[in-house]
């Protein structure tokens, strides 16, 4: 499976229900879990800057992936980005081929 970073910005709406903020999250994780149950969460973090959320996770194709984004939207998400990552050593092994 391949790994990806989702990133997470809240609408100013739901950036205001903060004090929800665990009870809307568990509410997103289940949804994903139910609509996508091949995929593997492997980090989740809080973040101080352009972002709100980072995801850590394993889709094993880019439609999944998609979906994971597409119900963070659904979920309250003003944007939400799904990142394709490369172990650095695969990353280190394309480039001898390059």
């Amino acid at each position: 499976m391949a790994t990806y970073i989702l990133l997470t910005k809240l609408s100013p709406e739901e950036s205001k229900k903060i004090h929800n903020r665990a009870k809307l999250g568990r509410v997103w994780l289940d949804e994903v879990k139910s609509k996508c149950p091949e995929v593997n969460f492997i980090a989740h973090y809080a973040l101080l800057g352009k972002y709100d959320f980072m995801d850590i996770y394993e889709a094993p194709t880019e439609k999944v992936a998609a979906k994971v984004s597409m119900i963070s939207l659904e979920n309250g998400a003003y944007s939400a980005e799904s990142i394709i990552a490369i172990p650095y050593k695969e990353f280190k092994e394309l480039l001898s081929e390059v």
